[in-house]
């Protein structure tokens, strides 16, 4: 058995890259090394991602620090009630030196695109988000205009229960790739933080981030994910795990062939980034949560218990045979 599970290509350099990256992430991120780990899987699988949680958690910050790892140009969007769509993707502007109209980018060009709390725009700003975030492109007065490579929309968003909020379009919430929720941190690593601050590190933080991989190098990893070998059984695996959300009885709405498409994908970014070129269960199982986390609806009674996505996929689970 070691002989088929043995890697026919050699990934140790991109494995080790990897570990740098997530060694100079933790020099200002404490405590998150999930959400790390999935904003980097997404990276590499091309994907969006929606990072929902409460204000203060480092949502902003760690994407600034991948940002910078990857010296990759970064902007920031701060969604609010009154920003239209021109203000993301860019406006003609009236030139009377040559009398032609002359675009004028918006904060959407950018390698790494933070927006900031998502769901405080109205439908209109966001649906602006709509060709971008599915082509990788905007188009302004007929023109069309290319993102450059790699770009990522990295979203955060407020719990929908919070004062002055939106629900976001199903259409938009498909687009994403994952969505992570943060948690609180925990007492050893609140007092880690605690330290960082008192010892005058937190302020300059950013300053002392190294650049780890070139950001053309994120496009040569993602030509990788050709090279990973996935099993026909783990394929049936994945089609089994979605197709049961659309029967389960907890589960309201199921999740649609994009989510499968999204596991197969995840998994195969999980197995490169930890030095394989085959996938394995665990990887699939590692990025089921944050796959179908804003893809599929709970009953109303589990809502009213208070069970998560996670929890509920947890139980569809054990219903179905992991492949050996």
């Amino acid at each position: 058995m070691s002989e088929i599970f043995e890697n026919r290509i050699d990934l140790s350099a991109v494995e080790q890259s990897i570990e740098d990256l997530k060694t100079e992430v933790a020099k200002v991120i404490v405590g998150q090394d999930h959400m790390v780990e999935l904003l980097i899987s997404a990276l590499i699988s091309k994907g969006h991602v929606l990072i929902e949680g409460f204000p203060g958690l480092a949502k902003t910050l760690t994407s600034k620090v991948l940002a910078r790892c990857i010296q990759a140009d970064f902007k920031r969007i701060q969604f609010t009630p009154d920003l239209m769509p021109s203000d993301v993707v860019g406006t003609s502007v009236f030139n009377f030196k040559n009398s032609e109209f002359d675009f004028k980018a918006g904060p959407i060009f950018s390698n790494i695109v933070l927006i900031d709390e998502i769901n405080r725009a109205p439908a209109k700003t966001q649906a602006s988000l709509f060709e971008v975030m599915e082509e990788r492109q905007v188009t302004v007065d007929g023109t069309t205009y290319k993102m450059e490579a790699p770009f990522q929309i990295i979203a955060t968003q407020n719990p929908i229960d919070m004062e002055g909020t939106y629900r976001l379009p199903e259409a938009q919430m498909d687009r994403f790739f994952y969505k992570i929720n943060v948690d609180f941190p925990t007492e050893a690593n609140e007092i880690s933080i605690l330290k960082e601050h008192h010892a005058g590190r937190a302020s300059n933080a950013l300053d002392d981030i190294n650049t780890i991989i070139k950001k053309k190098k994120i496009e040569n990893h993602h030509k990788l994910l050709k090279e990973i070998r996935v099993e026909e059984k783990l394929m049936q695996y994945i089609v089994q795990i979605v197709q049961m959300t659309r029967n389960y009885r907890d589960i309201s709405i199921g999740a649609s062939p994009r989510a499968s498409i999204n596991i197969l994908t995840g998994a195969k970014s999980m197995a490169l980034i930890r030095g394989r070129d085959f996938i394995i269960p665990d990887d699939i199982h590692t990025v089921l949560g944050p796959v179908l986390n804003h893809r599929i609806s709970l009953s109303p009674e589990r809502e009213l218990e208070g069970a998560t996505v996670q929890h509920v996929i947890n139980e569809l689970l054990k219903t179905i045979e992991i492949p050996r």
